[in-house]
This record gives structure tokens, C-alpha cells and sequence, in this order.
């Protein structure tokens, strides 16, 4: 576990203590809402520049080519 100290101004933490936001289930639950929202909204920005932009069909032999050079690169990481 990570501890994690923030400033906030007083009526603020005040305020999200008296409503119980400050208590660590509840930003935990906050923070991971967030971090799915915004992967969310990266996912929807890459589909609408495909969209826009679209990649062209990769033959065959172009597929098979990505995939060599991708696993001599996971040979190559691990060491193989």
C-alpha cells in the first residue's frame, strides 16, 4: 500500500470529511471511476482518428512479417 498525503483548503476538506469522501474506500472507489473514465476516453479518441483516418489493409504476408518480428522481440526480451 501507498500513502499518499494531499493539501486541500480547510472549508474543502471540511466539507468532503463531513461527507464522508475523505475515508480511503471512498477515494479509492473515486480514483478508480476516474482512471476508467478517462481510459474510456482515450479508447473513444483512438476510434474516432481510425475512424477518420483508417489504416489500410495489410496483407497476407505483411501480417504474418508483424507477427515474426514480434516474437523474435519477445524471444529477444526474455533473453532467449
Amino acid at each position: 500500500m501507498t500513502t499518499v498525503q494531499i493539501t486541500l483548503p480547510d472549508a474543502l476538506a471540511q466539507e468532503a470529511t463531513k461527507a464522508g469522501l475523505l475515508a480511503p474506500e471512498k477515494i479509492e472507489r473515486m480514483l478508480r471511476e476516474r482512471l476508467r473514465a478517462e481510459r474510456i476516453e482515450r479508447m473513444k479518441a483512438a476510434r474516432a482518428t481510425l475512424a477518420a483516418e483508417p489504416l489500410a489493409p495489410m496483407t497476407p504476408e505483411e501480417i504474418s512479417a508483424e507477427i515474426d518480428a514480434y516474437r523474435t522481440e519477445q524471444r529477444r526480451a526474455a533473453g532467449s
